[in-house]
């Protein structure tokens, strides 16, 4: 499967965005997805997951309460609603879609097979 990214942009402090993956080459039924985000100068981390079959959602607790994570099965899409955006969470922003996704560590990359190429988010203060 072919992940694709979109909707990043600059925006100011408490402001939104929405983010979106289309896939392309199988359709996202057979798998978890997750996003994950990676500021200058640091690790890659886990933003939010959901999980397929049982759609069960995960959030980091930096995110918790303002982003939300859905699939639109129909059009092969994951997106990210971003709301009450702070400077800390610019970065650039991958999709990503696994088989197994395990609901306890849904945040470890290594259970993700599939990326996507990156949005850039920049929230200003």
């Amino acid at each position: 499967v072919q992940l694709q990214a979109s909707g990043g942009g600059l925006v100011q402090t408490g402001g939104s965005l929405r983010l979106s993956c289309a896939a392309s080459g199988s359709t996202l039924d057979y798998y978890s997805l997750g996003w994950f985000r990676q500021a200058p100068g640091e690790e890659r981390e886990g933003v939010s997951c959901i999980r397929k079959n049982d759609d069960n959602t995960y959030y980091s607790d930096s995110v918790k309460g303002r982003f939300t994570i859905s699939r639109d099965n129909a059009k092969n899409t994951v997106s990210l609603q971003m709301n009450s955006l702070k400077p800390e969470d610019t970065g650039v922003y991958y999709c990503a879609a696994g088989f197994w996704v395990n609901g306890g560590t849904w945040y470890r990359e290594r259970q993700f097979k599939y990326w996507g190429q990156g949005t850039q988010v920049t929230v200003s203060s």
